[in-house]
């Protein structure tokens, strides 16, 4: 079959000759697809432990955290559930195989052996994506050329087909080798699980969704406190706030790659479905977004009602530097404009002078968790955070910094 794969011209490789080990012997398959598969959450540097916590209160089994990812264990509702019900997570993938390899001969021969048969239909399309780290193979763009062929020549064989049409549902293979061991997915998510569907189509927003979640978990808001995000924006982090409090499945209103696969039953779906609503909460809360910029707090408004929340999150105009809450408690979380989102870096310290002015005459008994790239951000705004960590926000390096209001 033709090699074409995400991203790159089309390439057309002949088949490597075999290796000199026994493929069949040394490639890890996995089961049928029914039965459990090790899944791989992809998940923004510094927040695996807080994935890791939110599948382990899903009942998954075998949880561990990695740099990057998080692995547990999961039958077909398990990959449902995790789509549907992770905050955080970036992307649910299904682990096909793991094995050596040291070559291309290696990568071809590991790749044919697996069962894609079982997974992908006789129209199925399956293009290629993937990375390599510290490997003897480096060209992420022939290691997804000999994939492409591999796969196509197992698949080939399975439905006694020349060439495959690939008109089918879609199901994207990624691939990961690391210091010459690969891996070879299935995403099942299909768009990045940030996007919720509430964000409208064609607007720049600074920070996404799952770590705007992150920021909230990470300040342990579960609903009984006041709420505040003074730098709201388009409203992400009062609207994740929102679901987290009503315990809502912030998948609920998209599609995922994996409902369109004839293997998984739509009953999966529904059932997980059915469960996600099943739990959430009743109730009002507290929950306040403001920005000094009006047009962002329209936009954080119609973001809250296309997310369902409109009823739960309240938008205002207000200027951060003027913050003075009225209850005994609570907690802001928020994500000031960076000095890249400004005129310059000066313009950014003195809003965080300010904003640091303005958090030291809150009461005790409020927390603050805040998300910055400034490198200097401790200094400018007067004190020196009780815990931090770091995180990445896109490619920009970033740390949360939280501050507990008390001994001022």
């Amino acid at each position: 079959p033709s090699c074409v794969f995400d991203g790159f011209p089309e390439i057309m490789f002949e088949k490597p000759p075999p290796g000199e080990y026994n493929c069949e012997e040394m490639v890890k398959k996995e089961v049928e697809p029914m039965a459990d598969h090790t899944l791989s959450v992809s998940v923004r540097l510094g927040l695996e432990g807080i994935c890791a916590d939110e599948l382990r209160r899903l009942e998954f089994s075998d949880v561990r955290a990695e740099n990057g990812r998080v692995l547990c264990t999961a039958g077909a509702a398990g990959l449902a559930r995790a789509n549907l019900n992770l905050r955080t997570g970036e992307r649910v993938l299904l682990r096909l195989g793991r094995f050596p390899a040291p070559d291309f001969d290696a990568l071809y021969d590991g790749a044919r052996a697996l069962p894609w048969a079982d997974y992908i239909p006789k129209d199925g399309a399956f293009p290629i994506r993937g990375r390599c780290l510290d490997s003897a193979l480096t060209s992420e763009q022939r290691c997804a050329a000999v994939i492409k062929a591999a796969v196509g020549d197992a698949l080939g064989a399975a439905y006694g087909l020349e060439r495959l049409p690939e008109t089918g549902a879609e199901y994207q293979i990624r691939f990961f080798i690391f210091k010459d061991v690969m891996e070879l997915y299935l995403d099942t998510s299909g768009e990045a699980l940030h996007k919720r569907g509430y964000r409208a189509l064609g607007v720049h927003a600074p920070l996404r969704e799952t770590l705007a979640a992150g920021m909230v978990l990470l300040s342990r808001y579960r609903g009984k406190d006041p709420f505040v995000d003074p730098f709201c924006g388009s409203g992400t982090i009062p609207i994740e706030a929102a679901f987290i409090a009503k315990n809502r499945a912030p998948g609920l209103n998209r599609r995922y790659s994996a409902q369109n696969w004839a293997w998984l039953p739509q009953r999966v779906w529904a059932e997980e479905q059915t469960r996600a609503k099943d739990l959430e909460f009743g109730g009002k809360y507290d929950i306040l977004g403001s920005d000094v910029d009006p047009k962002a707090v329209q936009l954080a408004r119609e973001n809250a009602a296309k997310a369902g929340v409109s009823d739960l999150v309240h938008f205002d105009v207000a200027d951060a530097r003027t913050i003075a809450p009225q209850s005994f408690r609570g907690r802001v979380v928020t994500n000031p404009p960076y000095g890249e989102r400004l005129s310059d870096k000066a313009e950014a310290e003195s809003l965080y002078r300010d904003f640091g002015r303005a958090w030291r005459k809150v009461p005790d008994g409020w927390s603050l968790t805040l998300l910055s790239s400034h490198t200097e951000f401790e200094r400018t705004f007067g004190k020196k955070a009780d815990k931090k960590r770091k995180i990445y926000n896109g490619m920009l390096k970033c740390d949360i910094f939280m501050y507990q209001n008390k001994d001022k």
